[in-house]
């Protein structure tokens, strides 16, 4: 999309990195239209607005290292390369450092499904192997489910969520981090919960996720 490409095309003009990443990159693979595009970049906040001067800068989440910037009429959310820092309560990072590496930034992310990044001439980065679990139908946790899934409860209905809407199954051992620690699901908002378990309702596996997670829905 011609956008996007125009995002990537300055930062990298401009000496840097610049992938799309996440969401975007999945459904990309799936042959699904994305509806959200979001950027990785090794440039700073600062940079970035610098690089996209002559246009519509929203300054989303500086401290954290995401603007957005609108091309075209399209809003693209850009994001400097992050490591994450202690979640105490269970749902956002106390703080963030930004980082160079690519794989450093993937690493944070939820699910190796979306810690996925592409560049037209780069490539997909996947170190995650996120391709191979979509092609095998399975949402599996980044690292170790259980250290996901206490920074951010969310993820555990994000998960179900992922799995109901893409009709696929989550694997055993992040399975049984869901079950286990369910109980994180009282650290988040109504608000966030309702927005998820909407989303999992509508999707096509919803019956069966709901009949193997029964113990989180009655959780929430």
């Amino acid at each position: 999309i011609a956008p996007v490409q125009t995002a990537l095309d300055l930062l990298c003009a401009a000496g840097f990195e610049a992938y799309i990443v996440g969401g975007c990159v999945r459904d990309a693979l799936r042959g699904a239209e994305p509806h959200d595009w979001d950027c990785t970049t090794n440039a700073k906040p600062d940079q970035i607005c610098a690089c996209f001067r002559d246009f519509h800068v929203i300054e989303t989440g500086l401290q954290h290292g995401t603007v957005t910037v609108v091309i075209e009429h399209m809003p693209i959310e850009i994001t400097t390369y992050r490591i994450d820092g202690v979640y105490a309560d269970h749902r956002r990072p106390d703080s963030v450092s930004f980082t160079d590496s690519l794989t450093d930034d993937l690493a944070r992310r939820d699910f190796t499904v979306n810690a996925m990044a592409f560049h037209p001439e780069r490539g997909l980065m996947d170190p995650f192997h996120g391709a191979d679990d979509l092609r095998a139908g399975i949402i599996r946790c980044v690292g170790n489910p259980r250290d996901r899934f206490d920074e951010d409860g969310l993820r555990i209905l994000r998960a179900m969520r992922f799995a109901s809407v893409l009709d696929i199954r989550i694997e055993p051992e992040t399975a049984a981090a869901v079950h286990d620690q369910k109980d994180l699901l009282h650290h988040i908002s109504a608000e966030r919960i309702d927005t998820e378990l909407t989303k999992l309702l509508c999707g096509t596996g919803a019956e069966r996720i709901l009949s193997e997670f029964a113990d989180v829905l009655f959780t929430v």
